[in-house]
């Protein structure tokens, strides 16, 4: 596996590069806890929360939409995350996803797409570990 092999480094720029895809095929993957905590933070209700950020994915599945323009809603203006600080698990461990980090390939793709991945300190593997590891039990 790549990053077990290579020193990977990684420092955020806060560039928010990573907060935009494509509305007609991504989604932000949120549990169902994450999206009740940023309902909370946010002081709305659940339908309100719904009709604005979220994304139905399944019968009872809801993801943070990716809007037309294609930013997270919860992109502010600034180009800043406003709800970093709940930010969910897809966005907390970024850019250290099974489908970025098992390959060195997969690893140059995102790095043309992220101005972080390649610079700063090298990140421990344990670090990535973690990340993964949460990715299998969510």
């Amino acid at each position: 596996m790549f990053y077990k092999q290579h020193k990977l480094r990684f420092s955020c720029t806060g560039c928010g590069d990573c907060c935009h895809g494509n509305p007609e095929s991504h989604y932000v993957a949120a549990s169902g806890a994450e999206i009740e905590r940023i309902r909370r933070h946010l002081g709305i209700g659940q339908n309100w929360l719904r009709r604005r950020y979220l994304e139905r994915i399944g019968p009872q599945e809801f993801g943070i939409r990716i809007l037309p323009e294609g930013k997270c809603s919860f992109l502010g203006a600034d180009g800043k995350c406003s709800i970093y600080s709940l930010r969910p698990l897809q966005c907390r461990t970024y850019p250290f996803w099974p489908e970025i980090v098992m390959h060195a390939k997969d690893w140059q793709r995102e790095a043309k797409k992220c101005e972080g991945i390649n610079r700063g300190n090298v990140v421990p593997v344990d670090k990535i570990k973690q990340a993964l590891l949460k990715h299998q039990n969510d």
